[in-house]
């Protein structure tokens, strides 16, 4: 029955990304199973993106009336969150932008604009990213305002800005391997003339280049799977970005990057996955995958993780302590690198060891 409804959920979910399909089901879910499939799209913050399937059932296939508005109250909270978050994300830029910085959004609302319906994508927080030494002029800018900055281990700054949750990132991407940052920089320049701009609140905010948002996008999606874990949501995201630039993008220089990064057959997997379970055309994919790659395998790692690992029950009943790796945390990590070492070698090597200096460093330097 798990299987079952597993099968229903993902039906449901490709049917709200990409707006058409139909359910393979021949009897109506009951109460019980609607209640799980909803626990399902809870776990993987895609509640509003299964919501978006329910305009293409029929009356008998929609969720009990209970639940249906249980589900249309969450939306409606979705939606209002992501508002606010377009406000604070138009008004940050061009604060930002009069300080003489130059800042990029990264992720979030910047990857929601390419969905049927961005605010029905859920969004966690407001990253930014910025050129030159703007990462240095804003954080003496809101210290100077007296924001209580918090500091993650020296990559990043976190702080809460009308009650919405923002970071600055110091790298633009999550590759850990010590040998690609100068590769990973040069990148950076030589796409800074195909940066795009999205208008939020009638403000135009800079993305990145659409080869390397979808770089970026894939390789912290590639971070998490090696500490605890990621859900479906960003899954998502990888596939809605290659098919809304598909006819953008350099095929040949994006698998360029992904091999030159060092993660070309995890690319293929991920790959693997977006055409198997979430309904990608395959041409929308920038290059072929291997024929025979196995997949099944990492949809299972996702599927029980859920969200940053939280919903993992195979772990302490799905709790996840990011203060400490211990005892959970450490067997969590060593998993992963287990099961990623054939895909990214040089990340897995270089995910403790980085992880390790990182915290060093920020116990020596006080934060």
């Amino acid at each position: 029955m798990e299987d079952n409804l597993r099968n229903t959920f993902f039906e449901l979910l490709r049917m709200g990304l990409w707006g058409k399909g139909t359910l393979s089901v021949v009897e109506p879910l009951s109460d019980e199973d609607w209640a799980v499939v909803y626990q399902y799209a809870l776990n993987h913050t895609v509640e509003g993106i299964l919501f978006d399937s329910f305009s293409l059932l029929t009356e008998e296939q929609l969720p009990p009336r209970a639940l249906r508005m249980k589900w249309t109250v969450r939306v409606d909270q979705i939606e209002r969150y992501n508002l606010r978050m377009g406000q604070v994300t138009a008004e940050q830029f061009k604060d930002f932008v009069q300080l003489g910085t130059k800042p990029i959004l990264l992720k979030g609302q910047g990857v929601a604009s390419c969905y049927p319906n961005p605010l029905h994508r859920i969004s966690g927080d407001i990253d930014w990213y910025f050129e030159d030494d703007g990462y240095d002029e804003v954080g003496k800018h809101l210290q100077k305002k007296g924001i209580l900055v918090d500091s993650a281990l020296g990559f990043s700054l976190g702080y809460d800005w009308q009650r919405i949750h923002i970071e600055h990132h110091r790298r633009l991407f999550d590759i850990r391997s010590l040998f690609k940052a100068s590769y990973l920089k040069k990148l950076e320049n030589t796409y800074r003339n195909k940066q795009q701009s999205v208008s939020i609140e009638g403000q135009a905010i800079t993305l990145l280049a659409p080869e390397l948002q979808i770089l970026q996008v894939n390789v912290h999606i590639l971070k998490h799977l090696l500490s605890f874990g990621i859900g479906l949501r960003q899954i998502c995201d990888a596939a809605i970005l290659y098919h809304a630039y598909s006819a953008k993008i350099d095929s040949a220089q994006l698998r360029l990057m992904y091999k030159n990064v060092g993660i070309l057959k995890w690319v293929h997997v991920l790959h693997g996955i977006l055409v198997k379970y979430l309904g990608l055309p395959k041409e929308d994919l920038p290059f072929p995958y291997p024929a025979k790659q196995e997949v099944d395998w990492m949809m299972e790692e996702v599927w029980h993780s859920g969200n940053f690992g939280f919903h993992d029950k195979r772990y302490l009943d799905g709790k996840v302590s990011f203060v400490s790796v211990q005892p959970d945390g450490a067997r969590r990590i060593l998993r992963s690198m287990r099961l990623y070492f054939k895909y990214a070698p040089q990340e897995v090597i270089f995910f403790p060891i980085r992880r390790a200096t990182a915290r060093l460093t920020a116990l020596f330097s006080g934060r």
